[in-house]
């Protein structure tokens, strides 16, 4: 029964989840309609990507989940290299973009060159620029205006949707 306090309560307990960034793990949705719908050099079937990706990186890559806060190795990673798509392997942000933001995500100020692109995300009442591989389209994370110079830029990806190469 509804009545006022579960109401209340349940506001609540979703206001808590959706802070702590965690909703989008609950409630994965599929990649923004204009990623979607652009054509992307690199495509698989839906059957093919679940192949490819395990079910945590298919969840983030091509239904836009995220991990949850401190859980990437990659946000350790601090040998020089390039961290590239989990799913198509373009190279996107190189070791020297790289920072700790105390997010509990892997963060850069700088994709490298016609590596990532960006649309609108207003998924679950927020205004937020979706930050996706050029090639293949998978959902990378989010870009944000609180990042350091030189560009002021804070692009909080989930480490699952990408691999690291170090530097030989």
């Amino acid at each position: 029964m509804i009545n006022r306090r579960n109401f209340l309560l349940g506001s609540s307990a979703v206001s808590a989840v959706a802070v702590m960034g965690l909703l989008p793990t609950f409630f994965p949705r599929k990649a923004d309609a204009q990623a979607k719908s652009e054509k992307f050099e690199f495509t698989l079937t839906d059957d093919q990507w679940h192949q490819k990706l395990n079910d945590d990186q298919y969840r983030i890559s091509r239904e836009a989940g995220t991990e949850r806060p401190y859980s990437s190795p990659l946000n350790d990673e601090h040998r020089v290299g390039e961290f590239a798509c989990a799913g198509c392997n373009l190279p996107l942000f190189s070791s020297t973009t790289k920072f700790d933001s105390h997010t509990g995500w892997p963060s850069f100020w700088k994709p490298l060159p016609n590596a990532a692109l960006t649309s609108r995300d207003t998924s679950f009442g927020m205004v937020r620029d979706e930050v996706h591989c050029r090639r293949c389209g998978g959902h990378l994370g989010h870009v944000f205006d609180d990042g350091p110079q030189p560009t002021g830029l804070r692009y909080c990806m989930n480490g699952l949707a990408m691999t690291f190469t170090p530097k030989a």
